[in-house]
């Protein structure tokens, strides 16, 4: 057995995950950052005074980041402050109808009442009923569990979630409980994060809409960036050592096996490495494997914008659905064209936290979703700046944005620069989840049956998102716990 820690290559919420859940379990436990700051995709942004957050912004499941502190015997409370978000966002249509999306039943029930109806009402709380019913099924069994083998699957479980419909079309099951067609958008646009259509998408993926519409939405005060801060000062504080601003360069093998992890000028001796890197630069370290063709998700256009108003009453988090919905996905993820109707998601921060821009001043993230460099290679550094501007026109159309002349742009991210951010088809939604790239058919997170390396993050087991990403990490350290006796025992 190699000496040395384990070392977690990337403190993103992956790789902290696993280091915390490592560290519980005794190991030694040593994390390598490229950056400056833990965070991974979860990045940050300090630009004039204003606090940005770079990743994601809709923070949901927040027992699953307590659950990683409290491997260290550590509590949320005491390393995080979360802001319930009310309502969970707001969704606009292209018919200047809007509908508050709240996570409390009663409160969604009268909602949906006063928007579609009565039978829509009656069909939300079946719909609710069924997420969760759903989302219990799948906890353990689907999304927290590894994978080595289709036959993992069969069990009684598996019956259960094909009896609940499981394994048909998203939109199909949810256009079953609600009739009118922007309640259905409300529930089946989470399939975009999953990167199919709604009509592709297997109805599992409801899970995605129970977390955000059933479980809640949160929001740390100080920003997202808290939550990786919270994680890397936890494990910290138990033992794991950390070293920032170090790329890792390779991994020295004796076949499957590493035995050290090579940095500038240095190598660090280790019994096992857990890669929580993206696609692109964990393919990298194990010399080309896997080999296998992945299909990626869409990528997204992202505009920070600092605004000197707001208009009246805006959510914390608004989705502005264009009316080409049907045609949009095609256009994205077939065509791999610009959405010519464009649905947006905007954030602003500020209406929670206003400490997070300065005195009089707002901050907005505007996401845009559009084709992966795989499907189309558009040139963003000639029209990513004209692209991001014609966003904020279309938002100020819509009456979302008070007007152009209010924002300034304070920073653009495109595919160009998810890439060289080493994100494979520069998304940072990795693997898409068709039905060949979900559960058992997703990338293993132990891509050497006998090897010592074991994969977290997006592109492994669960997936995309911070819950999924979070998991993985879990997923990762009960491999080593299964391949290891843990060095407590050692002692």
């Amino acid at each position: 057995m190699s000496p040395g820690p384990v070392v977690v290559v990337g403190a993103g919420l992956a790789g902290l995950s696993a280091a915390l859940h490592l560290r519980g379990d005794g190991h030694d436990v040593v994390v390598v950052e490229q950056a400056a700051h833990p965070g991974g995709l979860m990045g940050r942004l300090d630009l004039d005074g204003h606090r940005v957050d770079t990743g994601p912004t809709v923070l949901t499941m927040p027992d699953l980041v307590e659950e990683a502190l409290g491997a260290v015997g550590e509590r949320l409370a005491d390393r995080l402050e979360l802001l319930p978000l009310g309502p969970a966002y707001r969704a606009a249509f292209a018919d200047g109808s809007a509908i508050d999306v709240h996570t409390d039943a009663a409160a969604m029930e009268q909602a949906v009442r006063e928007f579609a109806g009565g039978a829509d009402a009656d069909g939300y709380r079946r719909l609710r009923a069924w997420l969760t019913r759903l989302y219990e099924v799948q906890r353990d069994r689907f999304i927290g569990a590894n994978f080595d083998s289709p036959l993992d699957l069969v069990g009684r479980d598996l019956a259960v979630l094909a009896g609940l419909g499981g394994f048909g079309s998203l939109s199909g099951a949810v256009g079953r409980f609600l009739r009118d067609p922007r309640l259905q958008r409300v529930f089946t646009f989470q399939a975009l994060y999953a990167g199919v259509a709604p009509q592709d998408a297997l109805a599992a993926y409801a899970v995605i809409a129970y977390m955000d519409t059933v479980a809640g939405v949160w929001f740390p005060r100080g920003g997202m960036r808290q939550v990786p801060a919270a994680l890397a000062d936890a494990a910290r504080a138990a033992g794991v050592g950390f070293r920032y601003g170090t790329e890792v360069l390779a991994l020295e093998r004796t076949g499957d096996r590493v035995t050290a992890v090579r940095v500038e000028g240095d190598r660090i001796p280790c019994r096992a490495v857990v890669l929580a890197t993206g696609p692109a630069q964990t393919t990298r370290l194990l010399r080309g494997r896997p080999r296998r063709t992945l299909r990626w998700s869409p990528s997204a256009v992202v505009a920070h914008l600092s605004a000197r108003r707001v208009v009246d009453g805006l959510a914390h988090h608004t989705i502005s659905f264009g009316e080409a919905w049907e045609t949009t996905f095609d256009e994205i993820i077939t065509r791999g064209e610009l959405m010519s109707d464009p649905s947006l998601l905007l954030t602003t921060p500020t209406r929670t936290d206003p400490a997070l821009a300065p005195p009089g001043r707002e901050l907005h993230y505007l996401l845009a979703p559009c084709p992966n460099l795989d499907r189309k290679p558009l040139r963003w550094d000639l029209h990513g700046s004209r692209y991001a501007d014609g966003l904020v026109d279309t938002l100020v159309r819509r009456g979302l944005i008070t007007s152009g002349d209010d924002v300034t742009r304070l920073a653009l991210t495109t595919p160009d620069d998810w890439a060289a951010g080493g994100q494979a088809a520069g998304t940072p939604f990795s693997a898409a989840h068709t039905f060949g790239q979900t559960g058992p058919f997703r990338p293993r997170n132990l891509p050497f049956r006998r090897g010592n390396v074991v994969l977290a993050g997006s592109g492994t087991t669960p997936g995309v998102g911070i819950p999924p990403v979070l998991i993985s990490g879990r997923l990762a350290a009960h491999r080593l716990r299964d391949h290891f006796a843990p060095a407590a025992a050692r002692r």
